[in-house]
């Protein structure tokens, strides 16, 4: 192989090799990226899942009042009848 030739292909693989670098630091960057991502969408999770359960407490709660009055008012009724 002639020394040009030679020399060229150098070149080109330390220019290869550079970009795969550049590459690299890249991905790690986009990984960090999807690590905090994963962190935040857990905790989202996790913050529904309480909003989910206080809901239906409440809705639990809002039930039994109803049922309450409903009562309240069947009794009324059935003496004013």
């Amino acid at each position: 192989m002639s020394e040009n030739a030679q020399t060229a292909m150098f070149e080109i693989l330390k220019s290869i090799q550079a970009d795969l670098a550049e590459h690299r630091k890249l991905f790690a960057g986009v990984n960090a990226r999807f690590d905090g991502l994963e962190d935040l969408v857990r905790k989202q999770r996790r913050d529904t899942a309480g909003l989910l359960v206080m809901a239906k407490s409440v809705t639990g709660t809002f039930a039994e009042d109803l049922a309450a009055i409903e009562e309240r008012v069947r009794v009324l009724e059935a003496r004013g009848a």
